[in-house]
């Protein structure tokens, strides 16, 4: 079916009747974009519209479907054809129809799939307490507090704190500890292996002014036990300097560990953990004043 030839036609049959395309439009109940699309042969009128159309312009259905007046020797072969041709026309415009619902429907399950996942990890994120993809969705969550690891935070804190002053040059010295830890993991016999990046600081005071005597900033594995519902450390592994340092560290820490301890002059935590000593100096210094 040759749309542009049959859009020429009922353009031209128009102008012969002295019709508008906005009165053929109103005739015909639909807007003269309508009109002007099938006229430049982008679409077919609707079945429906056939018999008023070829009624408002005084042509035949077998004229609309050839493009053209149909001389009476032609009639029935034309007939023939254009029967055919509608035939043809209808089942690919209904091909279409399905596949743009077809299609539609894959794009709109592929969306819901995307946002599923999405959701997923959002939760999983909130969970650990990371950024999420899309806010929070609506939905609040606040993640458990596991009240074992902050123990064994402070029981490590506390062991370096302790180990540190043992060698203290001061009278007034006094050892801080801040930590990040990125991983906890307990096998079978109660042991904890914990792996943490460690910054210590030791201030003391001289003449009213507060002196920063030592600074360490070094990623630690701790071995702990838990022993009458008491965490105790038993032992903890640092790198070695120059050229050792990358294999230890290898040697030492888990993949993942190693990935994020990578960002981690980048991603604040030096900062964060300078800012928690720096908070722990002025209120330890400000008691003993």
């Amino acid at each position: 079916m040759d749309l542009e030839k049959i859009g020429k036609f009922i353009a031209e049959s128009r102008r012969k009747k002295n019709i508008t395309q906005q009165e053929l439009a109103e005739k015909l109940g639909v807007s003269d974009r309508t009109i002007g699309n099938w006229e430049n042969g982008r679409n077919m009128p609707d079945v429906s519209l056939f018999k008023p159309l070829c009624s408002e312009l005084d042509i035949s259905l077998n004229d609309l479907l050839s493009g053209e007046k149909v001389s009476e020797k032609e009639y029935q072969e034309k007939l023939e054809e254009n029967i055919v041709n509608t035939i043809d026309y209808s089942n690919k415009k209904v091909k279409r129809v399905k596949f743009a619902y077809s299609f539609s429907t894959i794009i709109i399950c592929l969306i819901l799939l995307t946002l599923l996942i999405l959701f997923g990890i959002d939760i999983t994120r909130m969970r650990n307490n990371e950024p999420v993809f899309f806010s929070t969705w609506g939905f609040k969550y606040a993640p458990p507090v596991n009240i074992d690891d902050v123990n064994i935070e402070n029981v490590i804190k506390k062991y370096l704190i302790e180990k540190d002053e043992e060698n203290k040059h001061y009278e007034n010295e006094k050892s801080f500890a801040a930590m990040k830890i990125y991983l906890i993991n307990e096998d079978l016999n109660n042991h904890y292996y914990v792996y943490a990046w460690v910054l210590q600081e030791q201030y003391y005071l001289e003449d009213g002014e507060l002196i920063r005597n030592a600074s360490s900033s070094i990623p630690h594995k701790f071995e702990l036990v838990k022993e009458n519902d008491e965490f105790i450390v038993k032992d903890y592994t640092i790198p070695r300097d120059g050229s050792y340092y990358v294999k230890d560290m290898k040697r030492i820490f888990p993949n993942s560990v190693l990935r994020d301890m990578d960002n981690i002059h980048t991603d604040g935590t030096i900062e964060r953990l300078s800012l928690e000593i720096e908070n722990d100096v002025n209120l330890y210094f400000h008691k003993q004043a």
